[in-house]
């Protein structure tokens, strides 16, 4: 849509705004025949059907932002932050960037495209978008986004397509429709030795360059972060990404080339306060960069895209989204930028720190509700990541997948007619409020350290990075947080699926088949001339050694390179990688042995005296893949031990129940010792304060229930057995 159709949708929705107040107001609707309960009211009959269980601690429920959600929200508290003078595409941009949503201009559906060979990724990159797709969204491989030649790699492909030569990139966007599709591609360090290999591809084509849009961009700060390193000094990558950006204000207007993307924060295991906070903070350094080296602030802004992981908690990540806008609306107008300058352009994707190796069909779910989230919070393109992102590159069924999700809520569910459907949500609103000031909060102290830079350099944000990621994982260990066949109702019958490494001895073969076959049509005196010229930076004499035949290494190696000061990097993990590393062990264990931690269940009295314990049990012990040998239960202590003796078990838990446990444990906990010598003896469930010295005199070693460390326990019993 044009900026002046736009224009107009404005001011026509301005239109019907005050023929609407000039209207009579609607007559009150009598509803007496209902009685309206009080807050306390309401909280006494949720009092009686806890029983007695504490009100406050299972019906507020407390995230890692700091943030308590509240059981119930009313109007009232409600009524003085409801967004009533407030529209989509005005103001402060809180419900959106545009006065119409998506009514006319659908999200863009960004599917990313990321086959090691570059004909391979070309053939995809045409079929995202037969098949529905409206963004060329191009993953390049890590050796690329280095600026290294696929030749001196050893991983050629990793995360996404090699690209080393111009005849790479020609193969790569050959038949693209680049005039009508936007063109994503994330370029790591440095814009600028790609955006020339792809300027000098679509030149050499007869491609009209000023109809490029998209993002070809660059985020050194978040490699920084996460690598804790970098290939050239940070001011110079600066002066690169000025370059880059007086280019394509002058000659690609409609492309940015500064790509300020959450994940190395979010895949830390950061909360949704510092993944923006952060990301803001790298977003403010950008600026001043780029307005130190020459731009206008409305052209460092429009130069800038930003995206953001949608986490796990759903309500949180529409609020978040929301938050962004007016923040970052409030910076641009701190810096003197117009009000086009304080759009914000979102990227979203689903976060991978919540993604699990384990049952991996579940992340469809998990992609589902994060792209929800997502496009109800209003993101301006999406890149929905495939179900078996965790284990492999997607292939024809997950991909599909991951484009029919956006498809159907495009087509099928509707939500391309809802401006800002989460507004005046009572819930949302308030969750919106909490966020907007913790963020705010949290740039500010990253603003009072200096910058991001500084605060990197310092070790903050990693140090507070880590703490939430600690507390994730301690969540996890005592299944507070439950990862669905993770740490959580273990699929004991599944199937990995199939990792399909690639060939790498083949892939290198291709590629140095390909680019020395390209190399020998290039004339590497004329190569050698025009990089020679690129040493300033300039963008223009880049494109023309790419046109010459220059190698994304060359031109790397042109710009120049550096050792920087390493810092403190943020390794990337996700929150169930530690049970899955656990679940691994054992079955490596297995196939190495034939052998296993082997449970006896010690089921005392009848079925139903025994099976929620025995059912709870049997789902703790199998998150660690061991053998769990179950029964009917037995009548006497004898028979339990007796027929323990002769399973040779690793470990033995009574279940049945509290009120029969004084009795069965003081006869049945020595004996299990005695029949079963280097067992360790369990009690399923969690012993009385009054009864537990008593149960431990007995002989019980561990408790399981549902506080209990689930990851220690069975960590400790698989070190044990031998599991190293």
């Amino acid at each position: 849509m044009s900026n002046a159709t736009e224009k107009n949708a404005e001011l026509d929705l301005q239109a019907l705004i005050k023929k609407a107040e000039a209207q009579e107001t609607f007559p009150e609707v009598p509803l007496d025949e209902f009685s309206a309960p009080t807050y306390d009211e309401w909280k006494a009959a949720c009092v009686a059907l806890l029983k007695g269980a504490p009100f406050e601690k299972k019906l507020f429920t407390k995230t890692y932002e700091g943030i308590t959600f509240s059981p119930m929200y009313f109007h009232a508290d409600t009524e003085a932050i409801q967004p009533v003078g407030s529209f989509p595409g005005m103001g402060d941009y809180l419900r959106g960037v545009k006065a119409n949503g998506y009514v006319n201009a659908p999200w863009g559906i960004a599917q990313a495209c990321d086959e090691t060979l570059p004909e391979e990724n070309n053939e995809l990159l045409k079929h995202e978008i037969e098949k529905g797709s409206t963004v060329y969204n191009i993953k390049v491989d890590c050796a690329t986004r280095k600026g290294k030649d696929a030749r001196e790699c050893k991983h050629i492909g990793k995360h996404g397509c090699s690209v080393t030569t111009l005849g790479d990139v020609e193969t790569l966007l050959k038949g693209l429709k680049l005039d009508q599709y936007p063109l994503y591609v994330y370029a790591g360090e440095s814009a600028l030795p790609l955006l020339a290999l792809i300027v000098a591809a679509v030149k050499k084509n007869g491609g009209d360059v000023s109809k490029l849009c998209g993002v070809i961009g660059a985020n050194p700060i978040a490699e920084y972060a996460g690598n804790g390193k970098l290939t050239q000094d940070l001011d110079k990558l600066f002066d690169e990404a000025a370059k880059a950006a007086k280019w394509a204000v002058k000659n690609a207007p409609a492309v940015k080339t500064v790509f300020v993307k959450s994940n190395v924060f979010s895949n830390g295991g950061a909360n949704d306060v510092q993944e923006v906070a952060y990301t803001l903070a790298t977003g403010v350094a950008y600026l001043r960069a780029l307005l130190e080296r020459g731009l206008t602030i409305d052209e460092a802004a429009g130069q800038i895209m930003f995206g953001f992981s949608m986490g796990a908690n759903f309500f949180l990540q529409i609020a978040k989204l929301r938050a962004i806008r007016p923040i970052w609306a409030q910076i641009i107008q701190a810096f003197g930028g117009n009000e086009e300058s304080q759009k914000i352009h979102i990227h979203g994707r689903p976060a991978k720190f919540f993604k699990t190796v384990y049952d991996p069909y579940v992340n469809m779910l998990r992609d589902t509700t994060e792209l929800f989230s997502g496009v109800v919070g209003g993101v301006d393109s999406f890149e929905n990541s495939t179900f078996d992102e965790p284990v492999r590159k997607g292939d024809e069924f997950s991909r599909r997948i991951a484009r029919n999700m956006q498809i159907i809520l495009q087509e099928e569910f509707g939500l391309l007619q809802p401006i800002d459907p989460a507004g005046g949500s009572w819930a949302v609103e308030n969750l919106t409020k909490e966020i907007k000031e913790k963020i705010w909060a949290e740039f500010q102290v990253i603003e009072g350290k200096g910058g991001i830079v500084a605060a990197l350099k310092e070790g903050y944000p990693q140090e507070q990075i880590a703490a939430i990621l600690d507390a994730r994982f301690k969540a996890a260990e005592t299944r507070k947080d439950r990862i669905v066949g993770n740490n959580m109702y273990p699929n004991m019958t599944e199937e990995r699926i199939d990792a399909r490494p690639e060939n790498q001895e083949e892939n290198l073969k291709a590629r140095k088949a390909a680019i020395e076959n390209y190399l020998s049509t290039v004339d590497s005196a004329a190569v050698a001339d025009a990089l020679a010229a690129v040493k300033d930076g300039c963008a223009c004499c880049a494109i023309a050694a790419a046109e010459k035949g220059a190698t994304i290494a060359e031109l790397r190696n042109a710009l120049g390179t550096a050792d920087v000061p390493e810092i403190k990097n943020i390794e990337a993990h996700r929150w169930s990688e530690r049970f899955e590393a656990l679940r691994e062990k054992t079955e490596k264990f297995k196939a190495a042995t034939g052998d296993n931690v082997k449970i006896f269940l010690a089921n005392m009295g009848p079925i139903p005296q025994h099976k929620a314990r025995a059912d709870f049990t049997t789902g703790f012990l199998q998150v660690g893949a061991f053998q769990v040998l179950g029964n009917n239960g037995f009548k006497t202590v004898e028979e339990a031990a007796e027929a323990a003796k002769a399973s040779g078990a690793d470990a033995a838990v009574i279940c049945s129940t509290d009120a029969t446990y004084p009795e069965i444990i003081p006869a049945l906990a020595p004996k299990l010792h005695e029949a079963l010598p280097n067992a360790t003896v369990f009690l399923a469930g969690a012993a009385p304060a009054d009864l537990k010295a008593t149960y431990d005199a007995a002989g019980i070693d561990e408790y399981i229930h549902v506080k209990a460390n689930c990851y220690q326990i069975l960590q400790a019993l698989q070190q044990k057995k031998g599991m190293n």
